[in-house]
């Protein structure tokens, strides 16, 4: 009996280690997990999730997650290559696609920068955006980070590597709750921070 209820608190807290998941959520996973969902779909899922972990790398060129090298969207002949969209995390673009509006590239920094957090230029995928840009192809980066105060202060940073380059710095402007994530706001919400981006 104790090495049941061992086994559930150990399954409860990798659960609760999960962004957004707090102790009754992921007490009700893991119980839907054991109670209700068969050894086969256990099984499947813990595959997928191995599989996932094993084969989703980052886009060489947009450090984007994918299973493909380069991503479907730096792969496209159909995107517009002179503006990129730089945002902190996967999910941003996710939103951002979502919107139907945009067609340039992106540029995922996976993160932002917070030195009371110890996270650095060199913690994030800066380095990375400023080699795309040596090309000379790009003539518009939108900063498109989170409108928190690390997401200002990686913006500001950003533009301030980028503007000797002569490369056009814009940021989404208007629409996007300050303190709040791209990933929460709604497709017209994010459509009008793109329109009304302003230089930076």
């Amino acid at each position: 009996m104790v090495a049941e209820e061992l086994s559930v608190e150990k399954l409860v807290e990798q659960f609760e280690q999960l962004p957004g998941i707090g102790p009754k959520s992921a007490e009700r996973i893991a119980f839907h997990i054991l109670e209700r969902m068969s050894a086969e779909s256990v099984a499947s899922m813990a595959d997928i999730i191995r599989a996932a972990k094993e084969k989703i790398v980052f886009c060489p060129v947009c450090q984007n997650l994918t299973a493909e090298t380069p991503c479907r969207i730096c792969a496209s002949d159909r995107r517009d290559r002179s503006v990129i969209c730089v945002v902190e995390s996967p999910e941003d673009v996710k939103a951002i696609e979502n919107t139907n509006e945009y067609n340039g590239m992106y540029h995922v920094l996976h993160g932002a920068l917070s030195p009371a957090d110890g996270i650095s230029p060199e913690d994030i995928k800066i380095k990375e955006l400023i080699e795309r840009l040596a090309g000379g192809e790009v003539t518009e980066v939108i900063m498109a980070t989170n409108p928190t105060v690390n997401g200002t202060a990686t913006a500001v940073y950003i533009s301030r590597l980028i503007s000797p380059m002569g490369v056009k710095v814009t940021r989404i402007a208007h629409g996007v709750p300050v303190g709040s994530g791209l990933e929460y706001a709604d497709k017209i919400t994010l459509i009008k921070a793109l329109e009304g981006r302003q230089v930076i």
